[in-house]
């Protein structure tokens, strides 16, 4: 990417460079159109009929030209807003001689437009590229100046937003529109406050793929071997009774029954008894996911409680006891018992062994993600302590201490054999980053980028994570306590862990990136709501679009492939290091918008070269194979078969390794598994 960048856009501008950022999708009025340049976009709107998902990046020149001819009067129309299906300007609002407050390139003089999804500001500069905001993605606006304030760019607004961002717009009090684009920004920023629908429910897209039928709760249990002799799939929870936060089909041991199951979720908080994530395919040891018991100062116990943990540890027939994964520190742990709460006692619950991973609570975590945000935003500070500051956040610590956490619950499950039970205080948060990450490491299926968007769909998504609350969708409660980057982490954790194996997932970088736009930005209803059952009752399926629909079309999916990746035939466990030394920072997310910080070449067309060019070796490959085959055939008969597949393995070999001399990819070989390393 060029170094003279502004902000990193994702949106419109066919002919711009490609960045880690949102994808872009048509608008309602043209296919194929390709309307105004974006500046600092992570919506989705069109690009140019080469290329439909390609994004642009902001390019400006400092002394470019300021543009005389202002809007006129007229409807504002798509041409000076490029607008997607269910999108409207609100009020049909147009605010003049607006002025950006830049961070890296200083005022830009342009027009300010608020539709029902995002903020639109057009540039009057001729080189300068718009700038497009989702109004979700906004966490706080304030008024900046007053009528008696004095100065250039004095009186205006600010808008501090949920992706690292801070904006400011100055008007000119003589023109009066601050007011109204205030109270617009308001109303339509935070849906929900103001009793006014989020813009998923308006944006009716069509897509190829349903994006809602990649998460089959049963077709997944299956793929695991269930039901089996140990294990069932139950239905108590169908209506939501049971549990409400927790999902309508269960895993359980076999041996439990309806009344058995009610009784040990009555002794856990929420109600959140623990239940089934993931089955190891040869030992049968288990992960298990709960919230905390309901101890409390009297030392309260529950024996159904306590027996139910046993018949999960003996329904693993290779050992003989089992762990308990307290996320939390134990002072945390035994501060809730005077809430109600509390850890087990391992003298009651026979063969348990507790342990605390010791992971901060949502209020550490949310003012660490303050810490960073003011040190990558606008600027990276201060250079020559960049590396104290960043300590003083503690992010990175956080980010090791989930993965050391983790790697403790993968090793008892492959290295030892026993089966895993992980909670924190409600189970929803710290318990799906262990378990959830415990299984990206544990099966390569949620690798692969389908199997990764169960992963979400699964431990996040059915299983109660409370998106809408931590991520405050629609509602203006920007000082709220319950909000926490808690996904966030989870995400940058899976990040870590694909810097370490680099061949080991099917997706990239850009695919994480754009999931988290799309969190905050809340075009699709894939993180709406807090539980399954809210989403029931809102009729998300039915009235919303997937993201995975948008991810997994055709015209999309190639660009969240990581041209990398091999697919490792038989089970492979990934183990990483969770050491500070190899803990980086995620530039490409916390400081993408600093356009110093961006590497000069797009990935995504790279990415999208090595893919075609993945795909040619492998064709001249299976062709040299199929030819050699043939050749054997001939004049060796028989004889020659059994060496028909090694030499044939080793002719592909040979024809990538060739291939890759000329195209620069260097490929190494082992126990005919194919492995490509690329330099970017």
């Amino acid at each position: 990417m060029d170094s003279k960048s502004g902000y990193n856009s994702y949106s419109i501008s066919g002919q711009s460079s490609q960045s880690s950022s949102s994808p872009s999708i048509d608008t309602k009025d043209s296919l194929h159109s390709s309307p105004s340049k974006s500046m600092a976009s992570n919506s989705l709107t069109t690009t140019s009929s080469n290329d439909k998902t390609k994004p642009s990046i902001g390019l400006r020149s400092r002394n470019a030209v300021t543009n005389a001819n202002n809007a006129s009067d007229k409807t504002i129309t798509s041409s000076e807003v490029p607008l997607i299906i269910g999108e409207t300007i609100v009020g049909n609002l147009r605010a003049r001689d607006v002025t950006y407050l830049c961070p890296y390139f200083g005022p830009i003089r342009g027009t300010l437009y608020v539709t029902n999804y995002k903020l639109y500001f057009k540039s009057n500069e001729k080189e300068a590229e718009d700038l497009s905001v989702p109004l979700c993605c906004i966490s706080r606006i304030e008024k900046v100046g007053g009528a008696t304030s004095k100065g250039e760019n004095s009186y205006g607004i600010d808008l501090l937003c949920k992706d690292m961002r801070n904006l400011r717009f100055a008007h000119k009090q003589e023109n009066h529109s601050r007011r109204d684009v205030f109270e617009t920004l308001t109303q339509y920023a935070f849906p929900l406050s103001n009793k006014l629908p989020m813009f998923a429910y308006e944006y009716s897209a069509k897509f190829a793929v349903n994006g809602w039928s990649v998460y089959a709760p049963i077709a997944e249990y299956k793929r695991m071997g269930l039901p089996n002799e140990s294990w069932k799939i139950t239905k108590i929870n169908e209506k939501y009774e049971l549990c409400d936060t927790y999902p309508a089909d269960l895993a359980v041991p076999s041996a439990t029954s309806d009344d058995y199951l009610r009784s040990v979720a009555s002794f856990r908080s929420r109600g959140r008894l623990p239940v089934l994530s993931w089955l190891h395919p040869e030992s049968q040891a288990s992960i298990t996911r709960c919230s905390q018991p309901q101890v409390g100062m009297t030392n309260k116990r529950s024996r159904d409680d306590e027996s139910y943990i046993q018949m999960i540890m003996d329904v693993n027939a290779q050992s003989h006891k089992i762990y308990i994964m307290d996320a939390r520190p134990i002072a945390n742990a035994v501060a809730n018992k005077a809430r109600g709460g509390g850890y087990e006692n391992e003298e009651l619950y026979r063969n348990a062994e507790i342990n605390f991973l010791d992971i901060p609570s949502i209020h550490v975590m949310r003012e660490s993600q303050r810490k960073l945000k003011e040190l990558c935003f606008p600027a990276i500070g201060d250079e020559q302590h960049w590396y104290s500051n960043l300590e003083a956040t503690h992010w990175l610590e956080h980010i090791r201490t989930i993965l050391s956490g983790t790697l403790r619950i993968v090793d008892k499950i492959e290295n030892n054999k026993t089966s895993v039970v992980v909670h924190c205080s409600d189970g929803w948060d710290r318990t799906a980053q262990l378990t959830s990450l415990s299984m990206l490491l544990l099966d390569p299926y949620y690798r692969t980028l389908k199997g990764f968007e169960v992963l979400i769909e699964k431990e996040w998504i059915s299983f109660g994570h409370k998106f809408a609350q931590r991520c405050g969708h629609g509602e203006d409660k920007h000082s709220d306590d319950n909000r926490s980057p808690i996904f966030l982490q989870f995400i940058d954790s899976v990040w870590q862990i694909t810097k370490q194996f680099p061949n080991a997932f099917e997706f990239n970088e850009y695919f994480l990136i754009t999931i988290m736009d799309h969190l905050y930005g809340c075009l699709f209803g894939t993180f709406l709501c807090n539980s399954e059952y809210q989403r029931y009752k809102e009729e998300v399926k039915s009235k919303t679009k997937s993201l995975w629909s948008f991810t997994n079309s055709e015209e999309n999916i190639d660009n969240f492939k990581n041209p990398l990746y091999t697919n490792y035939a038989k089970h492979h466990v990934l183990m990483p290091v969770a050491s500070i030394r190899r803990i980086q920072l995620w530039t490409a997310y916390f400081c993408r918008w600093n356009p110093n910080l961006r590497p000069q070449e797009p990935i995504q067309t790279r990415n999208k070269e090595l893919l075609l060019m993945r795909t040619e070796i492998k064709k001249r490959a299976d062709d040299l194979q199929k030819e050699l085959q043939t050749k054997l055939s001939r004049i060796g008969g028989n004889g020659a078969n059994s060496n028909t597949s090694t030499s044939a393995n080793s002719g592909a070999n040979v024809a990538i390794a060739g291939s890759s001399n000329n195209s620069g990819v260097t490929t190494t070989t082992g126990l005919g598994r194919i492995t490509s390393v690329i330099s970017i």
